[in-house]
């Protein structure tokens, strides 16, 4: 039993997958516009609902709920629901192969902050990734902070746990997706980089970035400029700068050839 909790990451719950969740729980007293919404939707959408007193809801979740907490049967077993934006690597590399265009993914190799791993699917959703891939071992996992901080992109962002980075890396490059590894020491800048083909931007661990084995398998290695006295970002600030620039030059410079190969 998980309980999910916040106004945005319940309303993402109830409209992409509201069989999951086995009652909403609803504060006492709260009758503003988006609760009423909120509530609206569970109804439409047949979820059993309850209203509980607040110090009832504050002790089922340690976070700010806003008023809501949805109470689910825990993550879906892969194939169990096709719904599920949780997929498996086979999942990863048929989505790849039946894209028409270029694809993009983003790596996380390592990020075991939760707030991170929420900001970054935050970011990602938004930039339209085509799937998040991160390490079964050494990673923050999709747990009720991360929902929170991701504003409901966890619900929907596709989330690939592999287990072998380097491996599935290896695989990736074998279906064209070029891998732009994001470090400090790179001589090439991401401005200057063309990611307009399909490509991975892989992000390494808050502090230690990207491991060795990973970083040697990247195609190229590339830095955002800092002029200022700060020597590096936090890696979810970083990832949605990358991610935009790769977006923006998608956008502005189309390729002659999308369906361009390694």
């Amino acid at each position: 039993m998980r309980y999910i909790y916040g106004i945005h990451t319940v309303d993402s719950l109830l409209r992409n997958d509201p069989k999951s969740i086995q009652r909403l729980w609803v504060q006492q007293g709260r009758e503003d516009k988006r609760i009423g919404a909120l509530v609206q939707l569970a109804q439409n959408q047949g979820v059993p609902m309850a209203r509980e007193p607040r110090k009832d809801l504050d002790e089922m979740v340690s976070g700010r709920h806003q008023g809501v907490v949805a109470e689910t049967y825990g993550i879906p077993v892969h194939g169990e629901d096709v719904s599920t934006n949780l997929w498996s690597e086979a999942d990863l590399y048929e989505a790849i192969e039946s894209k028409d265009g270029p694809v993009l993914i983003l790596v996380l190799d390592g990020v075991t902050d939760t707030h991170n791993l929420g900001a970054c699917l935050r970011s990602a959703d938004a930039a339209g990734v085509d799937a998040v891939v991160v390490p079964k071992d050494r990673s923050a996992d999709l747990n009720a902070t991360v929902r929170k901080v991701a504003c409901g992109a966890a619900e929907v962002v596709p989330f690939v746990k592999v287990t072998n980075i380097a491996r599935t890396l290896e695989a990736l490059k074998k279906q064209g997706v070029w891998l732009y590894g994001a470090a400090g020491e790179a001589q090439e800048s991401i401005y200057d980089s063309d990611l307009r083909e399909s490509c991975a931007l892989i992000m390494g661990a808050e502090g230690g970035g990207m491991r060795r084995l990973t970083r040697d398998l990247c195609d190229h290695l590339v830095h955002l400029p800092m002029t200022g006295s700060v020597g590096s970002l936090n890696v979810s600030v970083a990832t949605g700068i990358c991610l935009f620039e790769i977006i923006r030059q998608r956008r502005q410079m189309p390729l002659a050839n999308p369906a361009e190969t390694r």
